[in-house]
């Protein structure tokens, strides 16, 4: 039987049931103790985290229930596996609605035993991977991996130290790819419902004809096509989080009924008038001004009330020029699979200049096309787009007062080199040419700017 080693402790007044299971247990490697009556097991188990408890129901004095009682005070965890005579059935199953795992009946053989314990391993070890899991994804979302040093990131981060861990609905607002899912997934992995799921929908995606089945399900007949029963995404994520990206999407006609998920805190599946509790946490997330959409009639005002209890508001990469490069770093370290590299400085200076209207998103993409056209992580000058290089020259000759003429030339003259080289894949020759110069004084000018 593959299962780590579970810590047993068998209960019971007849010597001959208690040595013979231990044995058998022993020799499969599970670890055994056993005890001819209930109070010294209590006060082993006070002292020793078990896995399983193994007890007969009637012992003199303490019986088997009352222990079960006690032991779940202060062991919750603890499987309890009754055993017991076949009057005492119903005792059996009475007890396992109140928190015994299972009953075996008396006389058994150690095999139907041991099929109870593989079941009890199997659970153990998916609860051993679910707690694995839930570990990697807080690291993988912990409140550092919102990146950044500006006061913007900061007011972001306490925004969710805030919030993080109460059940109130959260609306984080900001400009596509400024990294609303990102925060939606800090904060469900850092609160009290981490262990339970996190559904998220994107609205923007949902056609008008299945936006009402998608969300809250639908029974079978409900409508043509709906030959079988359905759960909904509020269904599906009950008892954690519900994240629902682009909530302006949402039309208009169906916002009046997510409005009542908010209030009532139940749904109705598609086909069925019988309401359904359910316990979910919801973070919508908007790329648009609902405050706007209000005064055109498009978004209800008592929605925007309801989903705006708590606001984070995410700013646009180019309002926080001061955490490109550790966004740029934080990126290539992926790319480069830990390699080092080196950035010129000229680089960062033009990235902090660009406007990024794809924010985050688009210095992610960016950062994936420089791996792959500087693969020796020798990032320079000739590797940015034409697209950034060229809006960061409209306004080069700007705040440059207190240099001198010569030093401006220089610049001027060091960017258009630059400009020209990457226009022509890195050909002097053809470079030489655009510039209007001969080779040996683009090559004398390279070596003078230490242009690579």
């Amino acid at each position: 039987m593959k299962c780590r080693k579970l810590k047993i402790c068998l209960v019971d007044d007849e010597e001959l049931i208690r040595v013979t299971i231990s044995d058998d247990l022993r020799e499969l490697n599970f670890d055994v103790e056993y005890f001819d009556n209930a109070e010294p097991a209590l006060g082993f188990i006070k002292q020793t985290p078990i896995d399983v408890l193994v007890t007969d129901i009637k012992m003199p004095g303490m019986s088997g229930l009352e222990l079960m009682k006690r032991v779940k005070t202060f062991q919750p965890n603890v499987f309890i596996i009754l055993m017991t005579a076949f009057a005492s059935v119903k005792s059996a199953v009475d007890a396992i609605k109140t928190g015994a795992y299972d009953y075996i009946a008396k006389p058994f053989e150690t095999e139907e035993l041991l099929t109870i314990l593989e079941r009890i391993c199997e659970i153990k070890n998916l609860h051993g991977y679910n707690t694995e899991f839930q570990r990697h994804f807080k690291n993988v979302f912990s409140l550092d991996s919102y990146w950044g040093k500006s006061p913007h990131v900061q007011q972001v981060r306490n925004s969710i130290q805030i919030v993080g861990n109460s059940f109130s609905t959260v609306l984080i607002a900001g400009e596509t790819g400024t990294g609303k899912e990102l925060v939606a997934n800090i904060l469900h992995y850092n609160s009290s419902r981490a262990h339970k799921p996190l559904i998220k929908v994107s609205c923007a995606i949902l056609a008008k004809e299945v936006f009402e089945s998608e969300l809250f399900g639908h029974e079978k007949g409900a409508f043509t096509g709906a030959d079988k029963k359905r759960i909904g995404r509020f269904e599906d994520a009950d008892g954690g989080t519900i994240f629902l990206d682009d909530i302006d999407d949402v039309p208009l006609e169906m916002q009046v009924k997510l409005l009542r998920v908010l209030q009532e805190g139940e749904i109705e599946r598609v086909g069925s008038s019988k309401p359904i509790k359910i316990d979910v946490r919801v973070i919508a997330s908007t790329k648009a001004d609902l405050k706007e959409l209000i005064k055109k009639g498009e978004f209800r005002e008592d929605l925007y009330y309801r989903l705006n209890v708590f606001p984070i508001q995410l700013p646009a990469l180019r309002n926080r020029p001061e955490d490109i490069e550790i966004l740029l770093h934080g990126f290539l370290v992926d790319y480069y699979n830990g390699k080092e590299y080196t950035i010129d400085d000229d680089v960062i200076r033009v990235l902090k200049d660009y406007s990024w209207h794809g924010n985050t998103r688009e210095l992610k993409n960016f950062s994936e096309r420089i791996s792959l056209i500087a693969p020796d992580g020798i990032i320079t000058m000739q590797h940015i787009p034409q697209e950034i290089y060229y809006q960061h020259n409209i306004p080069l000759i700007h705040n440059q007062i207190n240099k001198s003429l010569n030093d401006i030339v220089s610049q001027v003259e060091r960017e258009l080199i630059i400009a020209a080289l990457t226009e022509c894949c890195g050909s002097k020759n053809k470079a030489a040419e655009k510039l209007g110069v001969p080779l040996t004084t683009l090559r004398s000018k390279l070596e003078r700017y230490n242009i690579r």
